[in-house]
Order: C-alpha cells, then structure tokens, then sequence
C-alpha cells in the first residue's frame, strides 16, 4: 500500500475526489497520509479534519523568505513518509530544490491539454486562443512550468457560447476521474518513463 500526500491551497475539489476514490476502491493500493497547506483559509483543511487525515499546515506568510518556507515544505513532505505526492490546486511553484528531492514522486494537474496553456488562467488562454478542444493533464512534476512528463490527459470540447467559468466547470468534471485514476496507477507501480514518455504498464 502506497502511501500519498497532497499539497493544496484552496477548496479542495481534487483532493476530496482523491478521498472519495480511495473509499470508493477506485484507489485500491494507496491511502492518504497527510494534507499540506500553504493557506490557513484552505477548505481542503476541512475536508482533511473530516476524513482523519494529518494536516500541516506552512502559512507562507510566516515565512521569512521562500527558501526559509522551501526548507519547511521539505521537512514537512519528509515528514509524511509519502511515497507520493500529488498537487492537487497547489497555487506556488516547487523550487529545484524540491523537485530534485522528490524526483519522480511528485505528480500535478493542470487544467488544459499540456504543453498547450501553461501557468495560470489556462482556461481564459485556451478560449482567448479559439481552440475547439481543451481539457486536463496529469504530469508528473520536473524544474519547469507544467513541462514533466505527461501521464494522463482528459478531452472536453469547448463550446461557442463558453466562458472561463464554465469551461472550468467542464474541465474540472474530468480532473475529477482524471487525477485518481493516475494516483492508482502510480500506486500500483506502472508508471514508467523513458526520457520524457510514459508507459503505463
């Protein structure tokens, strides 16, 4: 049994559909270890304290510097004993230094068809861009903006009459069936890469 931490920063929606996954028996072969925070508002904190799971929480306004808040981010990871960690709506960028501690055991997702739409406000690019089709990635996460190596990836169309909100909606539907399916996948140990492909095994 694998064991899987998440980092997140807000409501939570990914999180709680890991949750839910992992009591569904969707995910057979890991469990939940501990939620990360960098925001005391988190609803994810709720959803955490209801599901028993440990919670640490990183105010990274208390933090002097981000190297001071990346030192204790790191502490905190190691001390989940994870096998896994997914950012789940994590709203800061990982520094090297925890990429390269973690490597291959950080998984992230994003809501637009990488490497198409990177960084934030993925949706409002894909429609300011006109593209008919969008969707989610789940990736695994190396040094650069939404550029690891792509594991799983979900399709939605984008209709005439959409706006970012509902687009979102729409996207986020899929990073719901998306992202434990790629939790599972990683906990039942078949996920390779080779480069910068996956196989799932």
């Amino acid at each position: 049994m694998k064991r899987v931490a998440v980092l997140a920063s807000g409501r939570g929606s990914n999180f709680q559909a890991i949750i839910d996954a992992m009591k569904s028996g969707e995910i057979t072969s890991g469990q939940c270890c501990g939620l990360i925070t960098d925001n005391p508002d988190a609803y994810a904190i709720i959803m955490a304290r209801e599901a028993g799971i440990p919670v640490s929480l990183l105010d990274y306004h208390c933090f002097s510097s981000r190297e001071e808040y990346e030192c204790g981010l790191i502490r905190a990871m190691h001390g989940t004993n994870a096998d896994l960690f997914v950012l789940a709506g994590y709203m800061r960028i990982l520094g090297t230094k925890i990429v390269s501690e973690f490597a291959g055991k950080i998984m992230n997702i994003h809501p637009a068809l990488l490497p198409s739409f990177p960084g934030l406000h993925a949706q409002r690019q894909a429609l300011e861009c006109g593209v008919k089709v969008a969707g989610c990635t789940v990736h695994l996460v190396d040094e650069g903006m939404d550029t690891g190596p792509i594991i799983l990836q979900e399709c939605v169309p984008v209709l005439q009459e959409d706006t970012e909100e509902s687009l979102s909606d729409r996207i986020l539907f899929r990073e719901h069936r998306c992202l434990p399916r790629a939790v599972q996948l990683f906990c039942e140990g078949r996920i390779r890469v080779e480069e910068r492909r996956v196989y799932i095994l």
